[in-house]
Order: structure tokens, then C-alpha cells, then sequence
């Protein structure tokens, strides 16, 4: 059975939904560092400032926000950027999610289950990247939870890695649909490869640099991307990841030098240049690794059959 209503309307409804969600995602990115809250207590969601209960009106996603002129309406609470921001990445990535829906492939209840767990993944993703950048910390109710989850979606929709190399290898002809044991070895690989890949450069890292080179809730962050992508989606999730950390990395200490430079001007100074340097070095170094590997899961997630279309015949 194909999908019954036009595409188009699909992704429109599918990314509605998804506006609410990043409301949601909200809360738990405010709530999961906070010692003694959960996503489920309290029930209702408050000012973080005066601690108001807000109703109905002022928990609409992104309009309430307009309407309310980006402050909390009690206490004037000037209400972060991240709100809103989290609300609309929500709903375009759950429109990403259900753009990758096949409507020439038979199998409707299988093409809604795909698009169902990308946009949790995606919605976990969400979370882990603006809790490290806010905390520099991992929630483990989306890394270890996302390590719970993988094994349980493959079993029950083992087209997750149609895919995936290993799980082709261990299907009778080679072929998709790939068989449970498949599926379930593909993502129990991507696990350990994961995982194994990430704690090894931390260990690497350590040895040469004498301090923690990786966190470990990056390395459960990774081992569960893995569990949705296997062992080669997880490859080039993390060469994506490094990639763009090292962009950044860079023109964030270049950011620290040019600050650095302006300020001694400023107050009359000269510093050489190797010390300004040094001290960027050193300011810049601390950029949470979370963030990257969630864009590179993310994009691995949503395009790895052109990625490895492209491998396989670039």
C-alpha cells in the first residue's frame, strides 16, 4: 500500500508536529542537567526565572514566543533564542525525516516506522547537542537510552539497515530486505564500532597529551548513533563530525586571537604575537565534540543511501 494522502501534505503535517515536539525538546534540555526534575516533573511547564506555571497560551511553540515579544509575561524574564530556535530545527528535521519517505517502494507500515525512528533519533540528537553546549555533558537518557533503543528498533524493523554492508553479508542472497540476524548484527556492529573507534582516539589522545582527550559521553553518544547506522554509516558519521569540529575549532581560535589582539590595543599593550597565540590556543581549545557528532549521525542518518550510492559508483 502506498501512502495514501499527496507527499507534500505528509511532510507539511509531519513537520506540525514536529514544532510541537521542539517544545518538548525545550523542556528537556532545560530539565535533564538539573538535579531533582525529569521531563515529567514537574507536569507543567514554568517560567525558569519566577517559577510561574504558564498556560495553555503561553506554552504555544514559537507563537507564544512572538506574541510574547520574547519575554516571560510575569516576571519579564527575557526568554533565550534557544526557544524558538529549537522548535523550528524540530520541525524542519522532521520534515527532513519524512522527505526520505519512498512513495514508489510497497510497505507503507515499514516507510512510516523508518520515518517514525529517524525523527526520534533526530529529536535525541536535538537534545544532546544543546545540553553538551549549555553543560559539556551528554544526558545518558539520550546516549545510553539511544543504546537501548537501537537493538529493540532493528528487531522490529530490520529495513534500518537495508543498507548496511554487514547486514547484507549475513542475509541469505545477499539482498534486501535484510534478515533479523542481519539487522541485529549490523547495528550490534555499528555499536562496538562506534564506541571502540571514539574511545580508542580518547586513549591516543590522552597517552600523547597527557589529559582527557574524549569525554565518555561522547563515546556512548557514538556507540548509539552506530545501532542506527552500522559500522560504515558510523565511519563516516565521525570523519563528518571531526571535519566540521576542526572548521570550527579553528576559526574559534581565531576568533580568541582577533579578541585577544583588539583588547591589548585597546589598553595600550603589545603582546607578541606567539603569546596572543598560546592563550587562543588554550581559550579555544574547549569546544564540546557532542554537537558535531550529532550533525554527522544526523546527516548519516538521512542521506547514507546516496552517500554510499556515491562510494559505491563515484
Amino acid at each position: 500500500m502506498h501512502l495514501e494522502i499527496p507527499l507534500p501534505w505528509f511532510q507539511a503535517w509531519w513537520a506540525f508536529l514536529g514544532l510541537f515536539v521542539g517544545s518538548f525538546l525545550n523542556v528537556a534540555i532545560h530539565r535533564f542537567p538539573l538535579e531533582g526534575e525529569s521531563v515529567s516533573h514537574p507536569r507543567r511547564s514554568r517560567c525558569p526565572s519566577c517559577k510561574t506555571t504558564l498556560t495553555w497560551k503561553e506554552n504555544l511553540p514559537l507563537i507564544s514566543w512572538v506574541v510574547l515579544r520574547g519575554r516571560c509575561r510575569t516576571c519579564g524574564w527575557r526568554i533565550p533564542w534557544r526557544y524558538p530556535l529549537v522548535e523550528v530545527l524540530s520541525a524542519i528535521l522532521w520534515w527532513l525525516a519524512a522527505s526520505q519517505w519512498n512513495v514508489a517502494q510497497e510497505g507503507w507500515t515499514t516507510q512510516l516506522g523508518l520515518c517514525v525512528i529517524r525523527t526520534v533519533v533526530l529529536s535525541g540528537l536535538v537534545v544532546a547537542t544543546f545540553v553538551d553546549f549549555d553543560c559539556y555533558e551528554i544526558p545518558d537518557e539520550v546516549s545510553i537510552g539511544g543504546i537501548v533503543l537501537a537493538p529493540l528498533a532493528v528487531l522490529l524493523l530490520p529495513a534500518l539497515h537495508d543498507d548496511t554492508r554487514l547486514a547484507l553479508w549475513l542475509t541469505p542472497g545477499g539482498l534486501a530486505p535484510v534478515s533479523h540476524l542481519g539487522a541485529l548484527t549490523g547495528c550490534l556492529g555499528g555499536m562496538l564500532a562506534g564506541a571502540g573507534m571514539l574511545w580508542g582516539i580518547g586513549w591516543v589522545g590522552g597517552r600523547l597529551y597527557g589529559r582527557d582527550a574524549m569525554g565518555l559521553g561522547d563515546v556512548k553518544l557514538l556507540a548509539a548513533g552506530g545501532g542506527f547506522l552500522g559500522p560504515g554509516g558510523v565511519l563516516w558519521a565521525l570523519m563528518i563530525a571531526s571535519l566540521s569540529a576542526s572548521v570550527v575549532g579553528v576559526l574559534n581560535l581565531l576568533r580568541f586571537f582577533l579578541l585577544l589582539r583588539a583588547r591589548a590595543r585597546s589598553r595600550g599593550r603589545r603582546p607578541g604575537l606567539g603569546r596572543s597565540l598560546q592563550v587562543a590556543r588554550v581559550a579555544g581549545r574547549y569546544v564540546p565534540f557532542g554537537p558535531y557528532l550529532a550533525l554527522g549521525i544526523g546527516i548519516v542518518l538521512l542521506y547514507w543511501k546516496d552517500i554510499s550510492g556515491l562510494l559505491r559508483y563515484g
